[in-house]
């Protein structure tokens, strides 16, 4: 039995089915939209692997990335930790002079220290209770997936009490513990949160551009906003061939818009002209905007191939011409 590869629809309905697993694995929130764009970036850009296998593992990825931020000591206070390291070196440099500027200088860093600590511990007092929050917030949902498991196994055996005790009685009151760590989440991180604990688009963007190397900019822009400013994108780097840009953008629109047979190139092109108008600049340009990288085209010069004997370079030599060079050789 054949197993097609499913459908960027259908794969976005299998990653809402297994988003909460996952969620609970790594204890943090994936955003719908995270799903959507791990379907449709992973689709566009990862040719070498299919549906879902590819967008699980970005949505997997992404999370997991955030899990050790939040586990991490946030880049904010690790940069003031460094600052107050200097500072104390300086202050115990300082207190070894006895000259009047060194002094001086000793009053000002010790002030600087003085408030650079103050900052610190709210800081740290801040994140330690997002922390802590997250924490107990990833707790109840996993003695709720595991109350799950309990009412499902009970219900399978028959065991119908249990059922009603489990799902009328441990899940709700769990439930309501959460709503109530949730609120408390959000009301320590109303006015200012050091800790991020949702999955967006924009961090499964991330790491498609660490696996492929294409700009976050670039991913999260539209197809269909990047294809209507083609002429004005093309136009930056070429100079005078509007008819020429114009003609690649159209068969580009045209193909990406589902009016060109599947099974052909999105377009063939000759350029031609004197050197120097823009032929190879052209297609080097069309390849960036498809495909976020110059080298990703086979460009042929004809001015290498003026010679008869030069076409071997095209087709490879004639069978007589390789016997021919093995004797000679």
């Amino acid at each position: 039995m054949l197993v097609q590869e499913p459908s960027e629809e259908d794969t976005i309905a299998i990653l809402r089915g297994i988003k909460e697993k996952y969620e609970i694995h790594h204890g943090v929130r994936i955003q719908d939209a995270a799903t959507v764009a791990a379907v449709i970036l992973s689709n566009r850009y990862i040719t070498d692997r299919f549906l879902p296998d590819k967008a699980i593992d970005l949505i997997d990825e992404a999370a997991s990335r955030l899990r050790i931020e939040i586990d991490s000591m946030p880049t904010e206070i690790d940069e003031l930790e460094r600052q107050r390291i200097k500072l104390e070196i300086e202050q115990e440099a300082l207190k070894k002079e006895k000259d009047q500027a060194s002094i001086n200088r000793l009053g000002e860093v010790q002030k600087k220290l003085a408030d650079l600590n103050d900052q610190l511990n709210g800081m740290k007092a801040q994140w330690t209770l997002e922390r802590e929050t997250i924490g107990r917030i990833r707790t109840i949902k996993e003695q709720i997936e595991a109350a799950q498991v309990e009412s499902q196994r009970a219900e399978r055996t028959g065991n119908l009490s249990k059922v009603a005790e489990i799902r009328y009685g441990t899940i709700v009151a769990l439930e309501k513990e959460l709503t109530k760590e949730n609120e408390r989440l959000q009301e320590i991180q109303a006015i200012h949160h050091m800790l991020k604990e949702e999955v967006g688009a924009e961090d499964v963007a991330s790491v498609v551009a660490k696996w492929t190397g294409i700009p976050v900019d670039k991913l999260l822009e539209g197809e269909k906003e990047k294809l209507l400013q083609a002429e004005s994108i093309l136009k930056k780097r070429v100079v005078g061939q509007k008819q020429a840009i114009a003609a690649v953008s159209n068969a580009v629109r045209r193909a990406r818009a589902g009016l060109q047979d599947p099974d052909r190139p999105l377009g063939s092109f000759i350029f031609m002209g004197p050197t120097g108008v823009g032929k190879t600049e052209l297609a080097r340009s069309l390849a960036d905007f498809l495909f976020d990288s110059e080298q990703a085209m086979i460009r042929i010069d004809m001015s290498e191939f003026m010679e008869k004997h030069s076409v071997a370079r095209l087709i490879g030599a004639l069978p007589a011409m390789s016997a021919t060079m093995k004797a000679a050789i």
